[in-house]
């Protein structure tokens, strides 16, 4: 993955994302937090940046999904 938005993102929660299928950040908002930070690989920082990302674009995670 190429974008911009995965600037300082580790290569482990890089492939977390790739073994999702995201990459693009658009992709990132139809998942909730909680969904990316139970992937191996996605750690607390990389949460971090990837939310600001969706914020500066305004954008944001999926809303939790209630069972």
């Amino acid at each position: 993955m190429t974008a911009s938005f995965l600037k300082g993102v580790a290569a482990p929660a890089l492939r977390a994302l790739a073994s999702v299928g995201v990459t693009r950040l658009d992709q990132v908002s139809r998942f909730t937090r909680e969904e990316l930070a139970a992937l191996h690989g996605m750690g607390p920082k990389a949460l971090g940046l990837i939310e600001d990302a969706l914020k500066s674009s305004g954008k944001s995670f999926a809303a939790s999904r209630r069972r």
